[in-house]
């Protein structure tokens, strides 16, 4: 399977930004994975794809990339998880592994929004507070929804500080892959 998702990527992810995303998210899922005691990989592939198709599809995102990892013969359960990682869908999230897509795919792109804009640019050197503060300014980042990273924290049981350091420490654990220098 993960090679089928890695073709996936190359054939249909360009951009090196939205590559790093998608690697972030993929950090992300295995820390949970590893945290929940769930299989690593399995969630590491789930958010890996969640976003492939939409560079090539922005307005079918993500139904379009459903319909293919359907077609491809994933499980239900990712595609599933996948979907419901876009609010507009209408996907119910009911399974750990569709919360936590949800809750870590705005956070990480903003924990990396934070680390660039750091003068160590180190992904390790971001203090929890440093990110609730710049969560608090709506012109940093703003594409970044801060309402589906409170509901996603929340979904998890999780407390908003404690979500936010897991993610710093899922995404400084391979720094490289995500465009950081260490």
């Amino acid at each position: 399977m993960r090679m089928k998702a890695e073709a996936l990527v190359n054939r249909y992810v360009l951009k090196d930004s939205l590559k790093r995303h998608l690697f972030a998210v993929e950090e992300a899922m295995g820390f949970y994975a590893k945290k929940f005691g769930e299989d690593e990989e399995y969630w590491r592939i789930t958010g890996l794809l969640h976003d492939f198709d939409y560079e090539q599809f922005p307005d079918q995102h993500p139904l379009k990339g459903m319909e293919i990892l359907k077609e491809g013969g994933f499980p239900d359960e990712m595609i599933e998880a996948i979907g419901g990682h876009a609010d507009f869908t209408g996907i119910s999230r009911t399974t750990l592994l569709a919360k936590t897509l949800y809750a870590v795919d705005e956070l990480s792109g903003f924990v990396m929004a934070v680390a660039y804009v750091r003068p160590t640019r180190l992904l390790g050197d971001i203090p929890v507070k440093s990110v609730r503060k710049k969560m608090k300014d709506k012109a940093f980042a703003r594409q970044v929804n801060r309402e589906e990273i409170r509901v996603g924290a929340e979904d998890l049981g999780i407390e908003l500080p404690e979500h936010i350091q897991n993610i710093i420490d899922a995404l400084k654990a391979n720094p490289n892959r995500l465009g950081f220098d260490g």
